[in-house]
């Protein structure tokens, strides 16, 4: 017991729980784009499987690290591309778009890997490349917050920057402006001469290059391998950290951070010899009642209603 709490209150565990946010918080800020340009993306589960599985194929075959990334990157933008393409100039419906390709991606990333190394569920014969970690000079040598600080993966600095880049991009550029003007009320948008389907096209593609970049950390920097439905859900759960969050990349950082520390709390409650199904299920039992928090305190405030 004491070994077990030890373990949760220490600073290895924050930095756990900053490693696991990590492709949370990049999906989110995909989300929070989308969504604000009135097309939420539902499919950046089924992106961040494919650019995963795209990252580690690449790197696998040519062990080139960068031409990996591009790849990955590459393939965000083509699935982002798909769904633009039947929901805003096909008109069909962008949830049923987006299931679509979730699908797709959960079926079609196997089928491609076996078809490309004969491997089924896991790419073992790929020997891939990983991202590095990054050690901040003097801030490593700090005691406590050295370990906080310092020596996490690439991409979750890259994460932490992006929260604040896409914070000034929705509110201090003409491009932010465009993208919440369309969301808000297209026809006003149109009325102006801002290109709905243009704004909506580009924040769906930065929606998915975020998305993309949290499922390079998964198969990258999290593993250095690709596995059948890797993502298990993590675009899911970036969907509410967004919906929590609000329309402020601040916000979602912080609905991200509390998904985040409740995986890595899942992780740290199997010392205390709790059930396995109990905490392998916390993460999505903490998204059901955060997500029922937020249902209930929209309708406190008269926002939505049952009727």
């Amino acid at each position: 017991m004491n070994s077990a709490l030890s373990a949760i209150f220490s600073w290895e565990f924050v930095a756990a729980g900053t490693r696991v946010t990590t492709p949370i918080l990049l999906a989110a800020l995909g989300a929070l784009v989308a969504d604000l340009a009135g097309t939420p993306n539902i499919a950046l589960e089924g992106t961040m499987l494919f650019s995963a599985f795209v990252g580690v194929v690449i790197s696998g075959f040519t062990q080139n690290l960068w031409l990996s990334v591009i790849g990955a990157l590459l393939m965000g933008v083509i699935m982002s591309s798909i769904l633009a393409y039947f929901s805003l100039k096909l008109k069909t419906d962008i949830i049923m778009a987006a299931i679509a390709l979730n699908i797709f991606a959960s079926g079609g990333t196997i089928f491609a890997l076996y078809l490309l190394t004969g491997d089924k569920g896991s790419s073992a014969s790929l020997k891939s490349q990983v991202l590095p970690n990054l050690d901040i000079p003097f801030i490593q040598d700090i005691p406590g917050i050295g370990r906080i600080l310092s020596g996490h993966h690439i991409l979750t600095y890259v994460a932490i920057i992006l929260v604040f880049v896409i914070q000034y991009m929705l509110y201090k550029t003409p491009l932010g402006l465009r993208i919440r003007s369309v969301g808000e009320s297209p026809e006003a948008a149109k009325s102006v001469g801002i290109s709905v389907f243009k704004t909506q096209f580009i924040a769906l593609i930065i929606s998915g290059l975020l998305a993309s970049l949290g499922g390079i950390f998964l198969s990258m920097g999290y593993v250095s391998w690709f596995a059948r439905d890797m993502t298990a859900g993590r675009g899911f759960i970036a969907l509410a950290a967004q919906a929590l969050g609000g329309t402020s990349a601040y916000g979602v950082a912080l609905g991200s951070l509390l998904f985040g520390f409740s995986e890595a709390l899942s992780f740290s409650l199997q010392f205390l010899n709790i059930p396995y199904e109990i905490t392998q299920s916390m993460p999505f039992l903490i998204t059901v009642g955060a997500l029922a928090f937020y249902a209930w305190n929209k309708l406190r405030e008269g926002k939505i209603k049952f009727f």
